[in-house]
Formats: structure tokens, sequence, C-alpha cells
């Protein structure tokens, strides 16, 4: 893995940000195409791309900066946005991403549900590129396996500072190759016959379940509550109202079909 690809002078090209813009641009364009498949909202997906893009960005690092890292940003505001450093939490950029997308379909009156639907595969499959950007910069890594088994990093990443030459699980990894399932999960949802909604509700609930079995091989915060670190208690939130909400939509569906029957 390398951290800077080349200089220009003394700035660096760093891999970490290369890779998240690839994977923004990529999901961008795989939006795009599902919609122009739909045949509704094509026309709008790259300048959603780009506002929800950069509202993920942010978003994602102040859910991190508050919930995992605080002690210390608290004490070193002038690096808050220092995101080489890593600390991006992709809860957070999922959460004001969507916000902003909302914003975005209730100003051009979209149907918000719908395009959600649409799109959904093309988000998780950005957050399964983002992961290979984790990977690259030594961060959202695993805890030490207590075996020959896993990553040792270089000594220049954040994973090496914290556990030195230790092997730690691949949990950034293996969330990515469990996002690419999820990806092919969704699309062969969306091909068969759904309620409105459940195709974007369906993708938070399975990255919730991951995510949250996921946790128990991190090793870059142990901050827990009642015994679950934050990000354990986002996903079982979000998996239960997204259940709920599941189960809604069907029924939603099903007795709009009834009365207009």
């Amino acid at each position: 893995m390398h951290q800077y690809l080349f200089f220009i002078g003394d700035f660096p090209i760093r891999s970490y940000g290369l890779v998240l813009s690839m994977s923004i641009i990529l999901a961008t364009g795989v939006a795009y195409f599902l919609a122009k498949q739909d045949g509704r909202w094509h026309n709008h997906i790259i300048d959603m791309g780009i506002y929800c893009g950069l509202g993920g960005i942010l978003g994602a690092r102040l859910w991190d900066v508050f919930f995992f890292d605080w002690g210390y940003y608290q004490h070193h505001l002038n690096e808050l946005f220092y995101v080489w450093q890593g600390g991006m939490a992709i809860q957070g950029g999922v959460v004001l991403g969507s916000i902003v997308g909302i914003l975005y379909t209730r100003y051009y009156k979209i149907d918000t549900w719908a395009l959600a639907d649409i799109i959904a595969p093309a988000i998780i499959l950005g957050q399964a590129l983002g992961r290979i950007a984790n990977l690259l910069n030594g961060d959202a890594f695993g805890h030490p396996t207590g075996s020959s088994f896993g990553i040792i990093y270089p000594t220049t990443t954040l994973a090496y500072q914290t556990y030195g030459n230790q092997p730690l699980w691949p949990a950034e990894i293996w969330e990515g190759q469990i996002d690419i399932v999820i990806f092919a999960l969704l699309l062969i949802f969306r091909s068969i016959r759904h309620a409105k909604g459940q195709v974007f509700i369906l993708y938070t609930m399975l990255y919730s379940l991951a995510r949250f079995f996921l946790e128990y091989l991190r090793g870059d915060y142990n901050n827990l509550i009642l015994g679950l670190k934050s990000a354990q208690w986002t996903s079982l939130i979000v998996f239960c109202i997204g259940f709920c909400l599941f189960i809604w939509c069907g029924i939603r569906e099903k007795r709009a079909k009834e009365k207009n029957s």
C-alpha cells in the first residue's frame, strides 16, 4: 500500500484523496446509468453527485470528529479538517449526503423515495471503493489478530502508530467485499416486485447489519457505550428503523393497490 503516489514540489498527491474522489465519480456514473435505464431524472444525477458527494465528505468528517475522536480534536481544533490523517466515518457521510439529497429532490419536486431506490446500488458501490482508500491510507483498520494472519501496515500509517508491526484484522477489506455483495443483492432486489422505498431501506439495513458485526474487528477506536461501540449503536438503531419502514412501505403499497382496484 502507498499513502503517497507522487509529489508536486513539496505537495503530496495522496492515494486516499485520489481513490476517494474516484469512488464519488464512479458512484455518480453508475447512478446516472441506473437513472437513465429507469428513464427518470438522469439529468439531475451529475449535480446531485457533486452536492451529495461534498455533503458526504463533510458529514463523514464531522461524524468521526464528534462521535469517535472528540477527546483528541477538542484540543487540536486546527486539525479538524485534516482528513488525510484518517478519520472519515461513512455513517456520517450517508446521513448528511442523504439530507442534501432530500433537500435537492424537494427543491426540484422529484419523488425522493423513487429516486433513492434507483441510486441505492450506486451508493453502496461508492462505499466499497472508498474502503480501498482506507486501506491505502492505513485507517479504518482492525485490531491485532494475535496470530501471524493479518495486515502489517507501513510505519507512516496510523495503524502502525497504534499497534506497531502486529498483524491486524483486514476489517476495511472485508467491509469493501461485503459492500460489493450488497451492491449485487440490491440490483437483484430492484429487478423484482417491491414497494417504493424498499430498495433504499434494504440498503441501509444490510449495511447496518454488516457494520454492526465488523465493528468487533475494528481497532481504530474502542470507546464503548453500554458494551457497544458508537457505530454499533448507530447500526442497531438504523436497522430497527429500517425494518419498520420496510414493512410499512409494503403495507402502504398494498393498501394503495386495494384502494385503486
